[in-house]
């Protein structure tokens, strides 16, 4: 399979659903990371475009630890994203023509950020555009083949959020940490914004939800639940 995870910034993969795209590269499976935002605003000190600089290549050195490619919408600063830009949309249509995903991976609509929710809803839109032969944009990719299957992985806190779904990442969980510490800049902007060690912080979140379904660690998804996504196979690993 061809696996797609779409978070708002450089960081937000790795906080939520890392664990679990290294399993998919465990079982064999293709690994796309894209980020929409490209993380301008996430410092007290850097200058924006320094840090946009500094946080791609953050998401580089984090994707290579995965061995997983990375995509992302040009140019779009931190705040600056919405649903129902059109130009937004056709950048999201673009990433997934060219990553022709068998599922994806993202945010859920109702997401504590406005950036987030952005994305969720972007995705929504563009995973069924990006099918469509006529929906072109300025690059003109080949539409895509498949209405892709989507999860929603958990919300920051995992809170409102009530998974359906768990994958284990009792094995992976050295893996996520690893990826996450990638993002130097934002290890130090959670502790100062926010005073979170994240590191601590992804890990009682994975513990919990290892409490919730039996083993040490683990992720929560739901699925989107619509046609034509639906199948009748379980597409997480």
């Amino acid at each position: 399979m061809r696996v797609l995870a779409v978070g708002a910034h450089p960081d937000d993969l790795e906080i939520l659903c890392a664990g679990t795209l290294a399993r998919y590269k465990q079982a064999g499976h293709e690994v796309i990371m894209a980020h929409a935002c490209n993380g301008d605003c996430g410092h007290f000190v850097i200058p924006p475009e320094e840090l946009a600089r500094q946080r791609a290549a953050e998401a580089r050195a984090a994707a290579e630890i995965l061995g997983a490619e990375v995509l992302t919408i040009p140019d779009m600063g931190d705040g600056d994203l919405r649903g129902d830009d059109v130009k937004a949309r056709m950048a999201m249509v673009d990433i997934i023509r060219m990553a022709r995903p068998d599922v994806i991976i993202t945010h859920g609509p109702e997401d504590y950020m406005p950036d987030h929710v952005a994305v969720s809803e972007l995705v929504f839109f563009a995973s069924f555009l990006a099918t469509v032969p006529h929906w072109k944009t300025e690059r003109d990719l080949p539409h895509h083949d498949k209405v892709a299957p989507i999860y929603y992985m958990d919300t920051l806190a995992g809170v409102g959020f009530t998974p359906e779904e768990y994958v284990d990442i009792t094995d992976t969980i050295d893996i996520k940490i690893r990826m996450l510490e990638c993002h130097e800049s934002q290890m130090t902007w959670m502790r100062e914004h926010d005073k979170i060690d994240m590191a601590e912080f992804v890990t009682s979140v994975a513990r919990f939800r290892g409490l919730q379904c039996g083993v040490r660690y683990a992720e929560g998804f739901r699925r989107l639940r619509v046609y034509p996504r639906m199948t009748p196979d379980r597409l997480l690993p």
